[in-house]
């Protein structure tokens, strides 16, 4: 077992960017470029990356008292046999906030994989918080 932890401070309020990640179904919106689409089947969430892979996520719980969201890969396009993340949003004051996002995944030897595309999404991420918030004049 490996766990990949991945960290970004925003300048963007906790509230705005919980209001984005609690809404399982659409990935697509939070990191648009890397998540092509999504959409939910029931408590499965399907995502279509931007390389054609499709994963198929439970959702495994979304509480928005601790703004976190948990997820397990069923059908993972990397052949993943274990891929169990979420993703938190901590309110940092002054308009900011942390995303930390973190995954246990076996085997092993796709950490390089997932950790890249992992970097990606977040780069994804950060630019649409970004640059909707500066619309607005956050």
């Amino acid at each position: 077992m490996a766990a990949i932890h991945k960290e970004a401070v925003l300048d963007v309020p906790a509230e705005r960017v919980w209001a984005v990640l609690r809404e399982a179904g659409r990935v697509d919106l939070l990191a648009p470029g890397f998540a092509l689409k999504c959409h939910m089947e029931g408590d499965v969430r399907i995502v279509t990356f931007f390389n054609g892979a499709v994963a198929h996520e439970l959702i495994l719980d979304v509480d928005d008292e601790a703004r976190r969201i948990a997820y397990a890969m069923v059908d993972s396009p990397l052949g993943l046999r274990h891929h169990n993340a979420s993703s938190t949003v901590v309110d940092e004051g002054d308009g900011r906030s942390r995303f930390v996002w973190h995954a246990d995944l076996y085997p092993e030897e796709a950490v390089p994989v997932v950790a890249e595309f992992m970097d990606r999404g977040l780069s994804a991420m950060k630019n649409a918080l970004m640059s909707s918030a500066s619309s607005v004049g956050a």
